[in-house]
């Protein structure tokens, strides 16, 4: 992902969710083939170099509209029936809010929802202890990928 430039103010991470409470997500207009959705969270700038996945859900069914506030807690319980949280980078599975380190330059998340092709992403080899990059490879390698929506809110600490 090419590094594009940051807003003129970049947003602290109080203005962003915190762990556990993504904001609702609407899936609008899907493509009739659509058999479920993904929904992640990523930041390339996390100084891992490889980025941190932030939240992963995947097993979305077709016929819902919108994830509720809350989908990304612990419990699970406001995913609709089939979906599922996979680890994210700390291997927790639910939504961990944006945190970058104090003084690191601004970061950006990329909020990701695709449909897919299958009902189920068992049928790509996917299971509940996958990693995203499991998933994403799956996908797209395997030729699933419907469409995509993808936003881009960016975040920093300033250093104290």
């Amino acid at each position: 992902m090419a590094r594009s430039s940051p807003p003129r103010r970049c947003r602290p991470p109080s203005a962003f969710p915190v762990a556990g409470t993504f904001p609702p997500v609407v899936l609008v207009r899907r493509p009739a083939e659509t058999g479920s959705y993904t929904v992640t969270m990523y930041d390339p700038d996390a100084p891992s170099g490889s980025g941190f996945w932030h939240w992963v859900v995947a097993g979305i069914p077709a016929s819902v509209t919108e994830l509720p506030t809350g989908a990304g807690d612990d419990t699970g319980q406001y995913l609709p029936a089939g979906a599922f949280h996979l680890p994210n980078d700390i291997r927790a599975t639910h939504f961990l809010g944006a945190a970058p380190s104090p003084g690191d330059r601004c970061h950006r998340y990329f909020i990701v929802v695709q449909a897919i092709d299958v009902e189920h992403v068992g049928q790509l080899s996917v299971q509940g202890d996958s990693t995203p990059a499991l998933l994403g490879f799956n996908i797209n390698a395997g030729g699933h990928l419907l469409a995509r929506a993808v936003i881009v809110p960016w975040a920093e600490v300033p250093a104290a």
